[in-house]
């Protein structure tokens, strides 16, 4: 907005038009300029033949901690991975949120999860 004053020297608010604008020279950029500077989807790598043939491949945490659970129960888990999330109050959420941090903790659970495999224990459906 402008101010300018009438004739009976009062301010008045007028907008300004897009010709009175001062920065005359700027030019907005197109979507195809925007994206060639900052490319938002950045290739994505192909899985190998041996990631893709990985039982561990396309499955979620959550998914690998609710087959244990509903298989083994807390109490086994609290046994065989000595975490206090797995001991005390256990709770999905405590516990996933532990194990996305402790890589360690994380490992622990997958060989667990990878043994009940072996034995031939069918997995939970996952819901996607």
């Amino acid at each position: 907005m402008d101010t300018e004053n009438n004739h009976e020297n009062k301010p008045t608010d007028k907008p300004k038009r897009a010709d009175e604008f001062s920065d005359a020279s700027f030019k907005p950029k197109t979507n195809k300029e925007q994206n060639e500077e900052k490319p938002a989807n950045k290739i994505k790598r192909q899985a190998t033949e041996e990631q893709l043939n990985h039982p561990l491949h396309g499955v979620k945490l959550a998914h690998i901690l609710e087959s244990l659970v509903d298989h083994y129960g807390w109490p086994y888990l609290a046994d065989r991975v000595k975490i206090r999330c797995f001991m005390y109050n256990p709770t999905m959420k405590s516990s996933l949120r532990f194990l996305r941090k402790m890589t360690w903790a994380r490992e622990h659970v997958e060989d667990i999860y990878m043994d009940m495999l072996e034995k031939g224990v069918e997995p939970k459906r996952q819901v996607n």
